[in-house]
Order: structure tokens, then C-alpha cells, then sequence
């Protein structure tokens, strides 16, 4: 019953993509300019993800067949089914956007109305909300159906510990779903990684030379950078956005399946019926947050004629969210209700207790997203005065930006950690598990809303490149603006979920280390779920994990240094080898500018992936499980804190500098210096924010279900 009803919304939610999709292609393009500026985009962004795909399944296929030998053929193919689904996701939001883009131009171009305008620029992203939501459901539901229900794995005789021909200890269902779980996470930190790669380095390039060398507007025709940074917005931000919180809606309810599957093992008085609903809770959870998704999504479609964009997309947040806090209940309701045996899982209140978790994790995903907009949006006091530090120079607008963005761990930080309290509280680690799941429940609006800004970010870039009247440019400008807001929104929800996901996923890699012999002599599964702080092993690997996410930081950045100055000295040939370019009468080699930011992108994606399932593979094997465990808990704490430090320094500077852009500074506009030093600031602010901030939840996953499914291993077979 539950599958059914998941796979008819799923298939619902996925049929409305395509019907969104094709409104959008039925809208005009505009000018022939217009459309060839459109078609460079399209094709820069459709060339370079092909070739990412390529390159990525070169290196899946060879884990998948290492996964097949080393526990089962199921955790293989499951495995190539999420970094399948995963990549798909990707490929239709990109699609979308980069035909919603120039019909966003245009619209505003024959309107003059921004509501028409943030129409079809949400349109266009709902296509990757719906997708990522209806993708990622459907390929749990398959999951569920063929490993669990057709191959038994779900079977009360097959829920048991099992021991492979390498000593592996295992349950069979939590091993195959946590394989599908990896292969979304590796192939979304992939996309991250290399699409975060691309679009920064090309965005710097253009802001350091374009802006600050030659004073050229944004977006402006005669910057050989300017296509490849409109290229780099739909691989990062929509490609890659798509494919990160796909992996983090994938996570949070993975967490909550593994760790019910040990629960019924491991805690006495739990009936095999009671722990199929403990499995099937987060599917129907899932389909209940896309069902309210759906309608909020449509709502938003539905507003012709509001002015305020920031208020229209919050609509639609906000309808999702009241309405999965609302039908969760009656799931909620229509899975634990009557069931005697609640106490044992540790339901403190019976059988609300998990739509309590729900809620709490609604609550904390909004007000993570509250602050996210706090730090970051020019309608608040931080940003603003971020911007007015400029008239102190470029030095001083480094220094507040940091300021700001290390000030701004500690409010979110609080509130994740009341989040975890008040839902461990309800229903225990299950609770905090489906806390993470409601986190992410209106996946879909959250993502609708992320996408919609690259697409209005392209609408202005086209504007401008197409010579179109100043009045469009200010439409596509103010779409723009919302749209980084809602970027840090997103963000701030992605990495929550990331923080309470990590802790059930750390209970199930300790759960994940009992063999059958040891649940003889278990008599309270809390005895289990032990990490001892003082043991040597433990401090170490958790020092270690403090310092991993900063060494990953650290590459990610250099990466998009080395490629952005590739760009900064092509650029500058361009100019000096054609002096005719700067003064509009040939056009640039934009072509050149795409090859360097996408074989550099290509070039970086793999070492930062690798990183993040070796790490934990080598500590395990030389040093063995209490390594490992103090190796997730130190990087969750350094991980969660830089990626929010990140994320809001970034977008704080981003929005700075659009801030005094919109002339909201009296005598300071562009091109003077002040410009030119919020410039700067947001430059530095560029690879934090997207490409940094947004891969490190992903790098704390990958850990964690990386040692869960090797975790058995390490406590055989280890050197120290």
C-alpha cells in the first residue's frame, strides 16, 4: 500500500515536470541575438555534463563491481540505480533551465512585468524540484519492491545479521539501500565538485579582468568569459543543486530505513510488523512531503500578479510546509496508531511521537533557512553594512565578510542542536532521523526555488549580452537578487539535514559492527551505541576528521584558483592580441573560455571524491573502527560549521555588492571604487559559497555510509 501510494505521486509529481517543461518551451525566445546567445549556453552546458557523465561512470562501474565482490551483487546494481537517478535529475532540470532562461528575458523584454517574468523563470526550476523529488522516491520505491519485497530482503527470516564469505556482517536490506544511497551521494558530489569547479572559475575570471581591469559591466558581450559563466550557473547551480539535495533527501530517509532495520535486531519487545512500519514510515513520509510540494509548486505558478518575488516564492515554501506538518499527521496516524509496542522503539508520547520529530524537523529546516536569509540578504542589517564597509576599502570588506560569516555558525548551530534534543525527545534516534527526513519532506518547493535563480541569473546575463533596454536588465536584476537569497536558504536546509542525518547514520555504523554471535549476549541495545571518547584511537580520528573537511576546503578552492587564473590570462591575451574586441567590433572567442573551465572541471572532479570513500577506508583498515567512528564525529563538527560559514560569507558578500549595484547608496554606484572592492569581496566569496559550502554535507554522507557499509570489515581486518 505504501509503495503504491509513493509511486503514484512520484509518477504525478514527475508527469508535472514534463507538462511544466513543455509550457515553457511553447513561450518565444525573442531576438534572433537572443536565441543565439541561448543556444551557446545550451549547448556549453549540454557538452560539458556529458562529458562529466561519461567520466563519472568510468569511475562507478569499477566501485559498483567492488561493492558486488566485497558484500552483494544487490548493493552493486542498487548503487548504479542511484547515481542513475541521480545524474537523470540533473540532466532534465539543466535541460529546463537553459531553454526557461532567454523565454525569462523575453518575457520580461515584452511585459515589462516582473510577475510574468518570475513565472516562467519558476516554471523552468520546477522541473528539477519535481524531478528531484519524483526521481529519488521512485528509485527508493524500487529499491524497496525488488530487493525488499520480489528478493525477500524485507522477509522477517531475511531482517537478520548475516556474514559473507570476507566475515562482513550485514543486514541484507540495509546494505543494498545504503548502496543506492551512495551511488546518489558520489555521483552528486561529482556534480558539486565539477560543475562548482566550472561555474566559479569562469564567474571569477570575468569579475577580475571583465570588472576590475576593464570596467566592463556584468555580462557584458565583450568578455570572452561571459558565456561560460552563464555555461557554469546551469552545471553548478542547477546540475549541481539538483543532484546534492536529491542526495540529501536520499540520506535523511536512508538513515531512518537503516537504522529501523537494526532497531528490530536489536531492542527487545519490537514486533516484525511494528519495524516494517519503522521501514516504511520515511516512503510514506516522503510521498506525503512531495504531495504538499506539488500543490505548493502549483501556487506559486498560480500568482500572476504579485510584485514581490521574495513573496511569492515563500508561498510556496510555506503552503508545503504547513501541508506535510498537516498530512503527516493522518500518515502518521495510519502507521503507528494502535501498534502496542511503541515504548520499546523509544516513542515517548505513543504514537504521535514521530509526527513530533516531523514537525520539530520542519521547524529547524525553516529557521535554518531564516538565518541562512538573515546573514545573506541585502533586506537585513549584516549585508547592508557589509556593503557600506566598502567606502573603507577592499581589506576591510575581506575582514567584515568573515566576521560575518564566522558569527553566523553559532545561531544555526544552536538551533540543530535543539532540533536534535527536543526530537530525540519525542521518538529517540529514530525521531532524530525523521527529523532530518522532515527537513527535507517539501524537497520539491525547496529545490523549485533554488533552481528558479540560476535561471534569472541567465535572463540577465542574455539581457545584457542582447543590448536590451536598461528596464528589462533591472527585472532580470531584482529576480537575480531573490534568487541568491533563496540559494542560502537552500543551502541552510541541505546542510541541517546533513548534521541530524549524519548522527542516525553514525548510530546504524556503530549498530553495523555486531555480528550474529554478538546478540546473544546483548541485553539493551544502549549498551551498543557507545564511542569512547577517552580511547586514543578516538581522539585521534576525531582530530583528524576536524582537519579533513579544511584540507578538502582547501583543494576545492585551489581548483577553482588554478582554473580561474587559466581564465584571467586568456581573457587578457584575448584583449591585447585583438585591441578590436574591446571596442565592440569583433566578437570574443567565447569557445576557448568553455574548453579551459570544462577539461579544468574534468581535471579536479576526482581527486575531492576519492578523498571521501578512501579516507575512511584507509583509517578503518590501519586503524580499525574506533578510528573511524571519532573520524565521522570530528568531521561532522568541523564539516557543518565551515560548510555554514561558507555558505554565508559567500552569499553575504554576493548580495553586498548587488546591494550598492541597485543604487541604494547615495553616490556610490558602479565602477567606482567601492565597486570595485565589494567586486573583490564577492570574488573571494564565489568558491565558498558554491562550490566549498555545498560540498561538504555531501563529503559528511559519503563518510558515513562509506563506513557503515565497511564497517565490519575494519573490525576484522585491521593492521593497528
Amino acid at each position: 500500500m505504501v509503495l503504491v501510494y509513493a509511486l503514484v505521486i512520484s509518477f504525478i509529481a514527475l508527469s508535472l515536470a514534463y507538462i511544466n517543461y513543455k509550457k515553457v518551451v511553447k513561450k518565444e525566445e525573442g531576438t534572433e541575438k537572443m536565441k543565439q546567445i541561448s543556444k551557446m549556453i545550451r549547448e556549453g552546458a549540454a557538452t560539458f555534463l556529458r562529458h562529466e557523465n561519461s567520466t563519472v561512470f568510468k569511475v562507478m562501474i569499477p566501485i559498483a563491481i567492488i561493492l558486488m565482490i566485497t558484500t552483494t551483487w544487490h548493493v552493486g546494481i542498487a548503487f548504479i540505480l542511484g547515481a542513475t537517478l541521480s545524474m537523470l535529475a540533473g540532466v532534465f532540470g539543466m535541460k529546463s533551465a537553459t531553454h526557461a532562461n532567454v523565454r525569462v528575458t523575453n518575457e520580461a523584454r515584452k511585459t515589462k512585468n516582473i510577475a510574468s517574468a518570475l513565472r516562467v523563470a519558476y516554471l523552468g526550476g520546477s522541473v528539477m524540484g519535481l524531478s528531484v523529488a519524483g526521481l529519488s522516491i521512485l528509485g527508493l520505491v524500487i529499491v524497496y519492491f525488488v530487493f525488499g519485497k520480489l528478493l525477500g530482503q524485507l522477509s522477517e527470516g531475511k531482517l537478520v545479521i548475516e556474514t559473507n564469505w570476507l566475515g562482513i556482517n550485514f543486514i541484507p536490506f540495509t546494505m543494498t539501500v545504503s548502496g543506492y544511497a551512495l551511488g546518489c551521494s558520489l555521483m552528486a558530489l561529482f556534480d558539486r565538485v565539477g560543475g562548482g569547479v566550472y561555474t566559479k572559475a569562469a564567474d571569477m575570471a570575468a569579475d577580475l579582468v571583465g570588472k576590475t581591469e576593464l570596467q566592463l559591466p556584468e555580462d557584458d558581450p565583450r568578455n570572452p568569459a561571459t558565456i561560460a559563466d552563464n555555461v557554469g550557473d546551469n552545471v553548478g547551480d542547477v546540475a549541481g543543486l539538483g543532484a546534492d539535495l536529491l542526495e540529501s533527501f536520499v540520506g535523511a530517509l536512508v538513515s531512518s530505513t537503516i537504522l529501523a532495520a537494526y532497531m528490530f535486531r536489536l531492542y527487545k519487545g519490537i514486533s516484525y510488523s511494528t519495524s516494517m512500519k519503522l521501514i516504511d514510515y520515511p516512503i510514506a513520509l516522503a510521498a506525503t512531503g512531495l504531495l504538499s510540494s506539488i500543490i505548493g509548486i502549483l501556487v506559486v505558478i498560480s500568482r500572476k500578479n504579485a510584485k514581490d518575488p521574495q513573496k511569492v516564492l515563500d508561498s510556496g515554501l510555506w503552503t508545503s510546509a504547513i501541508l506535510t506538518v498537516v498530512l503527516g499527521f493522518f500518515a502518521t496516524y495510519w502507521a503507528f496508531h494502535g501498534k502496542a509496542d511503541l515504548s520499546a522503539v523509544g516513542f515517548r508520547y505513543g504514537w504521535i511521537s514521530p509526527w513530533g520529530a516531523l514537525v520539530t524537523g520542519i521547524v529547524v529546516g525553516i529557521a535554518m533557512g531564516n538565518w541562512a536569509e538573515y546573514y545573506t540578504s541585502d533586506k537585513f542589517k549584516p549585508t547592508r553594512l557589509l556593503s557600506l564597509q566598502s567606502k573603507r576599502g577592499v581589506g576591510v570588506v575581506i575582514s567584515e565578510g568573515l566576521a560575518l560569516g564566522m558569527e553566523s555558525t553559532f545561531m544555526p548551530t544552536l538551533t540543530l542542536a535543539a532540533g536534535i534534543l527536543i526530537s530525540n525527545l519525542f521518538a529517540g534516534l529514530y525521531g532524530v532521523a525523521v527529523s532530518a527526513a522532515g527537513m527535507l519532506s517539501f524537497v520539491a518547493t525547496a529545490v523549485s526555488t533554488d533552481s528558479y535563480g540560476p535561471i534569472a541569473d541567465n535572463a540577465g546575463g542574455i539581457s545584457e549580452m542582447a543590448g536590451l533596454e536598461e528596464d528589462v536588465r533591472k527585472i532580470t536584476d531584482r529576480l537575480d537578487s531573490v534568487g541568491n537569497t533563496t540559494a542560502a536558504i537552500g543551502k541552510g536546509f541541505a546542510i541541517g539535514s546533513a548534521a541530524l542525518a549524519a548522527l542516525s547514520l553514525f548510530a546504524s555504523y556503530i549498530f553495523s559492527q555486531i555480528s550474529p554471535e554478538d546478540l546473544a549476549t546483548i541485553k539493551d541495545a544502549s549498551q551498543v551505541l557507545v564511542l569512547n571518547m577517552m580511547n586514543a584511537k578516538t581522539i585521534a580520528g576525531a582530530l583528524v576528521g576536524a582537519a579533513l573537511p579544511f584540507m578538502f576546503s582547501g583543494m576545492l578552492i585551489k581548483s577553482v584558483a588554478d582554473s580561474a587564473g587559466e581564465m584571467v590570462e586568456e581573457i587578457r591575451r584575448q584583449f591585447k592580441a585583438h585591441p578590436e574586441i574591446a571596442e565592440g567590433k569583433i566578437p570574443p572567442d567565447y569557445n576557448r573560455c568553455i574548453q579551459i573551465c570544462s577539461s579544468g572541471a574534468l581535471k579536479k572532479m576526482k581527486v575531492p571524491a576519492f578523498i571521501s570513500v578512501l579516507t575512511p577506508l584507509v583509517s578503518g583498515f590501519l586503524f580499525g573502527t574506533q578510528f573511524v567512528g571519532g573520524l565521522l564525529i570530528g568531521t561532522l563538527l568541523s564539516g557543518v560549521m565551515l560548510a555554514i560559514f561558507c555558505a554565508n560569507s559567500g552569499g553575504a558578500w554576493d548580495n553586498a555588492k548587488k546591494y550598492l549595484e541597485q543604487g541604494n547608496i547615495e553616490g556610490i554606484g558602479k565602477g567606482t571604487e567601492e565597486h570595485k572592492a565589494l567586486v573583490v569581496g564577492d570574488t573571494v566569496g564565489d568558491p565558498l559559497k558554491d562550490t566549498v559550502g555545498p560540498s561538504l554535507d555531501i563529503l559528511i554522507k559519503i563518510m558515513s555510509v562509506v563506513s557503515i557499509i565497511a564497517s565490519s570489515i575494519f573490525k576484522v581486518y585491521h593492521l593497528f
